[in-house]
C-alpha cells in the first residue's frame, strides 16, 4: 500500500506535510538557479526552509509551540521575500515563483491556524 501526503500529515500535521513537500521541489529549484546567485540566493533559501522545518518538528513534538512557530511563520515570510527576489533576478520563471508563492501561501496559512488553536488552548 502507498502512503499518501494526506496519512502524512494525519501523522505530522498539515503545516509541516505541506512544507516538507515544499523542500522537496525547492531543492531541485534551486540547482537551476544561475552560478551567481546559487550560492548565496539559493544556498540562503535551502538554509532557512530546513530552518522552518526544525521549527515545525519542534512545534510538533512538544507542548510549548508558541517560540517555534513563531520562528517558523518568520521563516516562511523570508522564504516569500527570498522568492520574489529570485523571480525578479530571473532565477526563478514566473510558472515556478507562482508555484512557490503558493505553497508558501499555503504553509503560512496552516502555521497561522496552528498558532490560533494553541494559543486558545493556552487561554483556557
Amino acid at each position: 500500500m502507498t502512503e499518501t501526503f494526506t496519512d502524512r500529515a494525519r501523522e505530522t500535521g498539515p503545516a509541516l506535510d505541506a512544507h516538507y513537500r515544499f523542500i522537496v521541489w525547492l531543492a531541485p529549484a534551486v540547482t537551476g538557479f544561475p552560478r551567481v546567485h546559487k550560492f548565496v540566493l539559493g544556498d540562503r533559501m535551502q538554509n532557512v526552509a530546513i530552518d522552518v522545518l526544525e521549527a515545525l518538528i519542534e512545534a510538533t513534538y512538544t507542548r510549548r509551540r508558541d517560540a517555534p512557530l513563531a520562528r517558523a511563520n518568520l521563516g516562511i515570510e523570508k522564504l516569500r521575500f527570498f522568492a520574489r527576489l529570485a523571480h525578479d533576478l530571473r532565477c526563478l520563471d514566473s510558472r515556478r515563483y507562482e508555484y512557490a508563492a503558493r505553497c508558501l501561501d499555503e504553509t503560512g496559512r496552516r502555521i497561522g491556524a496552528w498558532r490560533k488553536v494553541h494559543q486558545s488552548r493556552e487561554a483556557r
